[in-house]
């Protein structure tokens, strides 16, 4: 006979409710009393239980009991961390960051600086810039050991207008899926209302989420001045 079974003693016990919040501790423990009693008075002389079910029966309340308490637990450490990363990104404005990322946005005199990571070294290294219709525009890097590599690009030299552009880059080594990160100054931060991932916008690269940042601090991007 499992006590959790309220509709068992509900009417065998009318003199007594079971009114206590069942989703709270003390809840869970004052029903889990009130029905071990109605079960001992109502347990068949000739047939009593078990005295092992009643220790199933703690059991099962300490475990639940735990459960409620881990999740609590686990509740509270998710609120503060929300928290936490809310301080960290609104210290963000006006910081410079690096982003990975593979797509910028340009406006005419546009100066973005970046960078890319070979595993490999290569012998020739090029970074290719895209726009909306297919238009190739090359960055060549030349030479290059294995590890970080820095670059610039430069909306004007290489006679881009405004819009969007997709980056890659590609090596004589045929080497696949090559990092790429730009590096940019926050302007704001915005929070989703509804809850989600926290976003920064970034000269030369519109918003971004959080996630994306790949090292806070380094050169700034921003715009030729005369």
């Amino acid at each position: 006979m499992n006590v959790m079974d309220t509709s068992t003693y509900s009417q065998q016990s009318a003199g007594s409710s079971v009114s206590p919040n069942a989703q709270s501790a003390s809840g869970m423990n004052d029903m889990f009393l009130k029905l071990l009693v109605a079960q001992v008075q109502n347990q068949d002389p000739l047939n009593p239980t078990d005295g092992t079910e009643y220790v199933g029966q703690l059991a099962q309340l300490s475990q639940v009991q735990s459960m409620e308490k881990v999740a609590s637990l686990m509740q509270n450490s998710s609120i503060m961390m929300d928290n936490l990363q809310t301080l960290t990104t609104a210290n963000l404005v006006g910081q410079n960051v690096m982003v990975q990322t593979d797509r910028v946005e340009l406006q005419g005199d546009s100066v973005l600086n970046g960078r890319l990571t070979l595993e490999h070294p290569a012998a020739s290294v090029t970074v290719q810039v895209k726009d909306a219709t297919g238009t190739e525009h090359k960055i060549e890097l030349g030479r290059q050991q294995a590890g970080l590599v820095d670059f610039t690009l430069d909306a004007k030299k290489l006679g881009l207008p405004e819009g969007k552009y997709t980056l890659s880059a590609v090596t004589d080594t045929a080497e696949q899926s090559i990092p790429l990160e730009i590096g940019g100054t926050v302007s704001n931060v915005r929070i989703p209302l509804k809850g989600g991932v926290t976003m920064l916008k970034i000269a030369g690269l519109g918003e971004v989420p959080y996630s994306s940042i790949s090292q806070f601090g380094g050169q700034a991007s921003g715009s030729r001045r005369a």
